[in-house]
């Protein structure tokens, strides 16, 4: 269970767009076969600024 913990919270670290948490994440999944999380993907700020005006 510690595991899966763990790996929750370098997950929600990872959503909240921290790259050293997000590339720990990637690692740990290419390591551990049964371990899956969903990577969040980065929109670039002045793009969405665009599109919200």
């Amino acid at each position: 269970m510690l595991f899966w913990d763990v790996n929750n919270g370098i997950a929600r670290r990872a959503w909240a767009r921290n790259e050293g948490a997000r590339f720990a994440l990637e690692r740990e999944m290419a390591r551990t076969p049964g371990l899956k999380v969903t990577i969040a993907n980065i929109a670039d700020d002045d793009l969405v600024r665009k599109a919200l005006q």
